[in-house]
């Protein structure tokens, strides 16, 4: 974890921290078509538009800033390779998450200032598989984080997040897969 974003968290002159709101939500109102995906075999794969569009991606992310948030999580909800796989894009994993959290480094870079610095979250989503009930084996999705994870890390992300998962195996998969990468 960045250690100014734990700096930050620890300080008494800002005790609370503000993470952003709803990618996909925000993706939504754009609007965006087929075409915006990269064709409709892609559509509603919210993670490639880091690739085919990555200004839809961006304009959430300075919504968010420019709101106040503080931290902004990475277009990554369903960035592992077992996700991606549902699109034909397993093997863009680890690009696609590198490549999102860039770009929040980026955009968080136009609204950090020394008084107020803003900081991204890789954002990792519990995927579509749970482990409990028999959808996927433990390894393969500990894997799958794992990858995701070192994508974003070779991004800039200051801290990883791990998300929604309704399964504690999906979330002991991520932690695995967290700690094993580094």
């Amino acid at each position: 974890m960045n250690s100014s974003f734990l700096n930050r968290l620890h300080s008494p002159e800002r005790p609370v921290i503000v993470f952003d709101g709803a990618m996909g939500t925000n993706l939504q109102v754009q609007n965006l078509t087929a075409e915006d995906f990269g064709g409709k075999e892609y559509e509603g794969c919210n993670e490639y538009l880091v690739h085919t569009k990555p200004e839809a991606v961006a304009t959430v992310h300075r919504g968010f800033l420019a709101a106040g948030a503080d931290v902004i999580e990475t277009d990554t909800f369903g960035g592992t390779k077992i996700v991606l796989a549902e699109y034909d894009l397993a093997d863009k994993a680890y690009y696609l998450n590198k490549a999102a959290a860039e770009l929040a480094k980026s955009v968080t870079a136009e609204f950090s200032t020394p008084e107020k610095p803003r900081f991204v979250a890789g954002s990792m989503g519990p995927g579509t598989k749970l482990p409990t009930l028999g959808h996927i084996d433990f390894d393969t999705l500990k894997n799958g984080f794992a990858e995701q994870a070192e994508g974003l890390f070779d991004g800039g992300v200051d801290l990883f997040l791990v998300e929604t998962c309704q399964d504690v195996l999906q979330i002991k998969a991520a932690l695995n897969g967290i700690e094993e990468t580094f």
